[in-house]
């Protein structure tokens, strides 16, 4: 196996691409997740968009500095906006580095944008930032379309979990011939 050849899945196919270029195929490179998020909202349905971010804003975050914690979306004049997402600013950038907490436009296809307003205005939802991650080289944040927990939705659901936790160590045990 030459190692100066990009690794390719199976029938993936690519013309006319040197060893040494620049334009291999890249996997998805997670960069931040909201773990709280599954924890705090119910997600419905989730949105992949593209983010419009300066050049120290990208070495920032393939250097891994950011953060989802409180990040979420809104429509606001027909544009989607990334809000309370921290990029932290570039160590080795000088005045071109912005404000780490600065709102962040985001890309998607108008008629998403459209559904997503009626449903954020309509229904009582909002886009949370799941996470961050590269994809073929271009930084994305996957939305999730989501309603609010409250405090005893929270619990029984922990409940829940733990009992199918408990029911699956269970099942592997009998099946493996072991006492339960």
């Amino acid at each position: 196996m030459n190692p100066h050849r990009p690794v390719l899945a199976p029938r993936m196919r690519l013309r006319n691409i040197s060893p040494y270029s620049s334009l291999l195929i890249m996997a998805k490179k997670v960069v931040a997740t909201n773990r709280k998020a599954r924890h705090d909202y119910d997600i419905e349905e989730t949105y992949e968009a593209g983010i419009v971010l300066t050049g120290t804003e990208v070495k920032s975050l393939r250097a891994g500095g950011c953060s989802l914690k409180d990040g979420y979306a809104l429509i606001k004049d027909g544009e989607a906006v990334l809000r309370n997402v921290y990029i932290s600013s570039y160590e080795e950038g000088t005045i071109h580095n912005v404000e780490p907490n600065r709102e962040r436009r985001l890309l998607l296809h108008h008629r998403e944008i459209v559904r997503l307003a009626t449903k954020v205005q309509e229904r009582g939802y909002t886009l949370i930032a799941l996470r961050i991650y590269f994809r073929h080289g271009y930084a994305k944040v996957e939305l999730g379309l989501a309603k609010g927990r409250k405090n005893y939705d929270k619990r029984r659901k922990l409940k829940e979990e733990d009992e199918d936790r408990r029911t699956q160590e269970a099942l592997k045990r009998y099946s493996r011939g072991q006492r339960v």
